[in-house]
């Protein structure tokens, strides 16, 4: 790897995402959008909002990095962009690193934009400080940015990109403790669930959440997320072929 190659990679997604605003729309409104409505929902029971809204304030950028990053990254396959790029003298590392680093900018805006929103115009009452939500906001976003990256090495085609949030999002979703405390499922869920890095993600945002200073658990599961992200990119330039199909 080198860095003026990693950089140029990352300078050259971001021109591209630059004439694509739908996508920059989806990675950096719609976590807010959601957020916004989610307050709405629960505008009635304001406390409701505060023992959720944390934690999707972690799931939400994490979902659509996810989708975006597969999605993109599989159109530079399926178009012969990646077959030509590997051609040259670019590394995998230098080119995943390159993606990483031109999503995991917009991951930063996304993530400010929501804890922002989530904080000071929704009234998102949380007992520790705002820039603990923002950094895990920000690792969930990588991660999803991680993982959308890994799983485009498998996909033929975009509605194949697309059937991969089921199979890699959906589980996680229902076992990170979001809807019943992880210790109250079955044995073998929990065992499952404690595998799972958004489930990390989930307990980060609800420390935050509960306890005014940094606490061991906090620091367990932001390195949880972060390693997660870092293995899963890894895979990600392990993974990366030289050959498109």
């Amino acid at each position: 790897m080198t860095l003026s190659r990693t950089l140029a990679t990352a300078a050259r997604v971001l021109r591209q995402l630059r004439h694509d605003p739908r996508s920059i729309a989806l990675m950096v409104l719609v976590p807010c959008v959601m957020l916004l409505l989610l307050r709405y929902v629960f505008d009635a029971s304001p406390r409701t909002f505060d023992s959720i809204g944390a934690s999707l304030l972690g799931i939400f950028p994490l979902i659509t990095m996810f989708l975006v990053t597969s999605i993109a990254t599989l159109r530079e396959r399926t178009s012969g962009t990646l077959e030509r790029l590997l051609a040259l003298p670019l590394g995998k590392g230098d080119l995943i690193a390159g993606y990483a680093l031109a999503f995991g900018a917009l991951a930063v805006v996304q993530s400010a934009l929501a804890t922002g929103l989530a904080l000071w115009a929704l009234g998102l009452d949380v007992t520790g400080s705002p820039w603990l939500l923002l950094l895990v906001a920000l690792l969930d976003a990588l991660l999803g940015t991680a993982l959308g990256l890994f799983v485009s090495a498998f996909a033929a085609s975009e509605f194949q990109a697309v059937q991969f949030m089921p199979a890699v999002i959906f589980p996680q979703l229902l076992l990170c403790g979001l809807f019943t405390a992880r210790a109250r499922m079955q044995p073998v869920l929990e065992a499952l669930s404690d595998v799972l890095p958004m489930s990390y993600a989930v307990d980060g945002m609800n420390e935050v959440l509960r306890h005014p200073e940094v606490t061991g658990a906090f620091v367990r599961d932001t390195s949880v997320v972060a390693g997660s992200a870092l293995l899963v990119l890894v895979l990600g330039a392990a993974t990366l072929r030289r050959r498109t199909v």
